[in-house]
């Protein structure tokens, strides 16, 4: 064999070795499941729930009434948000 082909050789057979003496301490260690942020926020913010209520405000209104509301989403969000906080004081 010619001297690359022996040092590959070797350089697999230890690169083999690492792996194999490194398994069972891998093996050990449980995958820890990703806790999702559903699971660490069950309800909704206050954030989250006034643009789902815009939202479905939004898509509830006719052509004509976005128009009169706005003349686009963000402005009609920004005005919703503003009625919400104060209805909610």
């Amino acid at each position: 064999m010619g001297e690359v082909a022996g040092m590959s050789l070797r350089i697999v057979a230890l690169l083999a070795a690492v792996f194999c003496a490194a398994a069972p301490v891998l093996a050990r260690e449980p995958a820890k499941p990703v806790a999702s942020i559903r699971n660490r926020e069950p309800a909704l913010s206050p954030a989250r729930e006034r643009q789902a209520r815009c939202g479905a405000e939004w898509r509830g209104l006719s052509a004509a009434d976005k128009t009169s509301r706005g003349p686009s989403w963000p402005q009609f969000y920004n005005k919703c948000v503003k009625r919400l906080k104060a209805s909610q004081r």
